[in-house]
């Protein structure tokens, strides 16, 4: 029996009391208007140096007391006092932009020939030579002083739209309850939804669940568009006021990420839905299903009620990676020790998973763990991504430790390559047990690389609609999801009633735009990268292991390249497309066999 006292978050790791909090939030505070007295004075050497000095002090204390008021609120939305407390020192952060509006102006003006002469001057001031290059990149979209600061003191009205969406779809949202067949009254969430549908052999049963989870999102539909049209509107006023040619270009921009990059992966995606198909048609033909619905791919094509305990789900992913490296295996343990990880779905605790990191500090891991095979492959997931931030840590001074989110699921989707492939070879595999397996590694393939890109393409053409002046509603946003839907999976969402609002379930396309592209990218990427470590190819984890080590200290699309993996061109994703193709045909033969 597990001990649940040893699955929850330690947060006296950044702060022993709130006392202590309000101490770090109060020394945060006096920092930001240090760094604000600043202005006009970057000019001199001394006060370049201490300036970004102090930046690097204000890090130390000021993203702790972020990271302690994000996690504290994300364990109870339903809290009031971590609410606010959140809501504070967003306030704060807030305030640190206004305090810098001056900043790049400022450094702007002085030109790139000067302000590299003071960083060369000092090798304290090296790690700020990245962000220096890339700023005079961008000079051409950054404004003077005045309409600088005047855009910062409209930021947390810019950004009114993911809290909106916060608080509509996580603080506000309540379980519903639902009978099933055998008399049982259950609380759906938009946690556990998809563990009740998969052990259910009803299709009215199945229904009554999913629509318990997305009548929410219809009777609220009206809402969720007017807030996603703010998200919208602000991402467009961001085009015209730093004078960018679209959305997507705003978004790519900063990283260096080539449009092109963006339209390769939709077009390999679109052009290659044939599998997707054929194993629609496996699966409704193998589950007798009259009519399939897109909550029936949470199904098992065979009956698995093997429950994992967490710290089986540890277990597993520890033996998966035994054959790599003592270090790897290292940073492994470490990034699942008692609490660091926060285990078990509770009231008020934000849904889904994922790892929290700042620089120099241990990572946090979020789960709402429900002890099924997708539950274990969520930790070695998560895992991945803290022991990507534990690399670049290491080897990174702080202001560079930050890896791009284009990179971000690189390190988790090799850790759920790693771990399919060991189940696979341990398993002595029966006929039922390969179909499983095939099963884990198609639907792998579909909702990490097919569907964020369906979603990529559904917030292409949102944000399209805005920038010509096009009216975003509710049926609009539904249009487009009910288009792609057929042209992907075949499939006419509009008979499962509130399917077609998936837009609204989306958090990722509110809090952050243009970022489920980058799920797909990373997964091409991380695929290339893990065939290569399995086929023992020269360099191959040494090559692994420098991209995560490099952080946030070069252009993404330069960091895969340098580790073997070149995304400009379309041979990079279509291997995806060529795996799922022998996938597919191989449960065929399973199936028949």
């Amino acid at each position: 029996m597990e001990d649940n006292n040893f699955m929850k978050w330690d947060l006296t790791y950044l702060f022993n009391n709130l006392d202590e909090f309000e101490k770090g939030y109060e020394k945060s505070i006096t920092l930001i208007d240090k760094l604000a007295g600043y202005k006009g004075k970057l000019n001199q050497f001394s006060s370049f140096k201490e300036f970004f000095l102090l930046q690097k002090e204000f890090e130390k204390i000021g993203l702790r007391t972020y990271q302690y008021a994000s996690l504290l609120s994300d364990l109870n939305k339903k809290d009031s006092g971590n609410s606010a407390r959140l809501q504070k020192v967003q306030i704060a952060f807030a305030r640190l932009q206004q305090a810098l509006s001056f900043e790049e102006p400022e450094l702007i003006s002085l030109g790139k020939e000067k302000v590299m002469s003071f960083i060369n001057q000092d090798n304290s001031l090296e790690e700020f030579r990245f962000p220096m290059e890339k700023l005079f990149k961008r000079q051409e979209h950054i404004l003077d002083d005045a309409s600088e600061a005047l855009l910062a003191n409209y930021s947390q009205l810019t950004n009114a739209g993911r809290s909106l969406y916060s608080s509509l779809s996580v603080a506000d949202i309540e379980g519903t309850d639902v009978m099933l067949d055998n008399k049982e009254i259950v609380n759906i969430t938009n946690s556990n939804y998809r563990a009740f549908i998969q052990k259910s052999d009803s299709p009215e049963e199945r229904k009554e669940i999913f629509e318990a989870v997305f009548s929410y999102y219809e009777a609220h539909k009206n809402t969720y568009a007017s807030i996603y049209k703010t998200v919208l509107d602000a991402d467009y006023a961001q085009v015209k006021n730093r004078k960018y040619t679209s959305s997507l270009e705003s978004y790519l921009f900063d990283n260096n990420i080539p449009t092109s990059v963006y339209y390769n992966l939709t077009k390999v995606a679109r052009e290659n839905t044939a599998a997707i198909k054929k194993y629609i048609k496996l699966r409704q033909d193998h589950l007798k299903l009259d009519e399939y619905h897109t909550y029936d791919r949470f199904l098992d094509l065979v009956k698995a009620d093997k429950e994992y305990e967490y710290d089986e789900a540890k277990e597993l992913f520890f033996n998966s990676i035994k054959h790599l490296p003592e270090h790897f295996q290292e940073k492994a343990k470490d990034v699942l020790k008692d609490g660091f990880v926060d285990v078990n779905e509770q009231p008020g605790k934000r849904t889904g998973a994922y790892s929290s990191s700042m620089p120099n500090l241990h990572p946090f891991i979020l789960l709402n763990y429900s002890k099924t095979l997708g539950d274990v492959f969520t930790v070695a997931h998560e895992a991945g991504h803290s022991i990507h931030s534990m690399y670049a840590s290491e080897a990174q001074p702080s202001t560079l430790q930050n890896y791009t989110i284009f990179v971000a699921e690189v390190a988790s989707t090799f850790n759920e390559h790693n771990l399919l492939d060991y189940i696979i070879n341990e398993s002595n595999a029966s006929k039922n047990e390969k179909i499983a397996l095939l099963q884990r590694a198609i639907d792998d393939i579909l909702s990490t690389f097919y569907r964020q890109t369906l979603f990529a393409i559904y917030e292409l053409e949102a944000h399209k609609l805005v920038e010509s002046q096009q009216p975003i509603t509710a049926d609009v946003l539904s249009k487009i999801m009910i288009d792609l839907y057929k042209e992907f999976y075949d499939l006419d969402i509009t008979k499962e009633k509130v399917k077609q609002y998936v837009w609204a379930y989306i958090p990722h396309l509110f809090y952050t735009p243009f970022y489920v592209y980058q799920y797909a990218t990373s997964f091409a990427a991380s695929l290339k990268l893990y065939e290569e470590v399995k086929n023992k190819k020269a360099n191959a984890f040494a090559n692994y292991i420098n991209l995560l080590k490099s952080g946030g200290s070069e252009y993404p699309v330069v960091q895969l390249q340098k580790a073997g993996v070149d995304l400009t061109k379309e041979d990079a994703f279509k291997a995806v497309v060529n795996r799922l193709n022998e996938l597919v045909d191989e449960l065929e033969l399973v199936l028949k066999g």
